[in-house]
């Protein structure tokens, strides 16, 4: 039996238990949950997208002064040395190394400011009230796609468990970089609080 795609793109599944759901438009405080298990399904945010668009041109901006400035400075016995994250990446660029090297930048800069960019470009013209721009649904779906491949955050928390296995050999201190990297996770979980993906696919099917 053929269903048709209005029907189909009315329906919405839950991400914890699979089950579908027939969506419909909502209020701004409304919400919508999983019949079987609750989870929260629909939380319409229409009036977010500006907020989305200035914290992801916010994070582009901070992801370069995370890249660039200096992050780490270790000095011990007299002699200190000062780092940043593009200088620790390009030091595995000679050789069978290099691999890793191009991992690192792809990981933790490439990919957030690619799917940064991705939301910019498909919440722009939304926010000021006009259509999508052509292939904004596209954009979207590769922004998320790379949302579990984007390791910024998980670079930090790394670099945490690091120091203190370093910190009893010689004294740290911390560049720009690593509170630019700090204030990224702030403003990334904020987007993310911001951002409904339901609301989001729902303009741009308008």
């Amino acid at each position: 039996m053929s269903v048709p795609p209005e029907t189909i793109d009315a329906l919405i599944a839950c991400p914890r238990c699979d089950t579908l759901h027939r969506s419909h438009a909502l209020a701004e405080t409304e919400r919508a949950a999983c019949a079987r298990c609750g989870t929260l399904l629909i939380t319409p945010r229409t009036r977010s997208f500006l907020h989305v668009v200035a914290l992801s041109f916010t994070a582009m901006i901070l992801m370069v002064a995370a890249v660039f400035f200096p992050f780490l400075g270790i000095s011990s016995h007299g002699l200190s040395h000062e780092s940043s994250v593009f200088e620790a990446a390009m030091a595995f660029s000679d050789g069978w190394l290099a691999p890793l090297s191009l991992a690192v930048l792809l990981a933790i800069v490439l990919l957030p400011v690619a799917r940064f960019a991705a939301l910019i470009y498909t919440l722009w013209p939304l926010s000021n009230g006009r259509p999508p721009y052509r292939h904004a649904a596209l954009a979207f779906r590769f922004a998320e796609e790379l949302q579990p491949w984007s390791m910024a955050e998980i670079f930090v928390i790394g670099t945490g468990v690091a120091l203190v296995k370093v910190a009893g050999l010689a004294e740290i201190s911390f560049g720009p970089a690593f509170w630019a990297f700090c204030t990224l996770i702030v403003v990334t979980v904020l987007k993310t609080a911001f951002m409904s993906k339901w609301t989001i696919w729902e303009a741009i099917g308008r």
